[in-house]
């Protein structure tokens, strides 16, 4: 993963139209969602999109060719992207993770084991549940810590005991416990189970594994460099 600043190199533009960035990529639709963008995009372009909707155009497509690509095209500029959007849309992730990926799949492995009274069973949900907590625990820490602070620093407030690289240290890759999960799925599943709905179950914990990962590089690789330049920036006007 590299930083780089050539407009040439973005795959999608403003002025493409919406409906092709779909086509191209369908897993588009969950930064669609996640913006508060809604299909029947007609022949509009993404710039016409985002703007109807209130949408700030830069950071939903470097979000997209983030996505797409796997660089991120950021300069030095805040302008670049706007960091209420970035927090709205990893805000809108955290809810999409927490009340429903996450819960839809639980209920899918209870119904797929339902059957199977083992202890394999049992060990799955509790892996599953805790699984859970921990994720809700990460995501509440950034959404009532992390996001609060970067808000205040928005309205010019530097508090001196807390900066974004205190929560850069700590952040972890929260897909990688759902690795474990999948392993234990595939050498150690119950007899009795529902075989269709599990390898539902297993695909979609696939989905979220990767989703997630997604989501930790986006905070990564845009919302802390964001952050970091805007904390810098403070620090400079305050020596003035």
């Amino acid at each position: 993963m590299y930083y780089i600043n050539m407009d040439n190199l973005q795959k999608y533009t403003p002025t493409d139209k919406m409906s092709d960035l779909i086509v191209d990529n369908y897993s588009l639709l969950q930064v669609m969602s996640r913006f508060g963008l809604a299909l029947g995009v007609g022949e509009r372009s993404v710039r016409e999109v985002c703007e109807a909707s209130g949408v700030d155009c830069n950071t939903f497509l470097a979000i997209v060719n983030f996505m797409t690509e796997g660089f991120v095209h950021i300069g030095d500029d805040e302008s670049d992207i706007s960091i209420p959007a970035l927090i709205h849309y990893l805000r809108q992730s955290h809810i999409y993770f927490l009340e429903f990926s996450l819960p839809t799949i639980r209920e899918k492995l209870i119904e797929a084991i339902e059957y199977s009274k083992d202890d394999i069973s049992f060990l799955i949900l509790k892996f599953f549940d805790e699984y859970m907590h921990e994720i809700r625990h990460h995501m509440e820490y950034e959404d009532e810590t992390v996001f609060k602070y970067v808000e205040g620093l928005l309205q010019g407030q530097t508090p001196p005991a807390y900066q974004i690289t205190t929560y850069s240290k700590h952040h972890d890759q929260v897909g990688e416990t759902l690795s474990e999960l999948k392993n234990i799925l595939i050498k150690y599943c119950p007899e009795k189970v529902n075989v269709n709905i599990l390898n539902v179950a297993l695909s979609d914990i696939y989905s979220c594994e990767e989703g997630l990962e997604w989501h930790s590089k986006v905070e990564d690789y845009l919302f802390v460099p964001a952050i970091l330049n805007l904390e810098r920036r403070l620090r400079d006007e305050q020596k003035q």
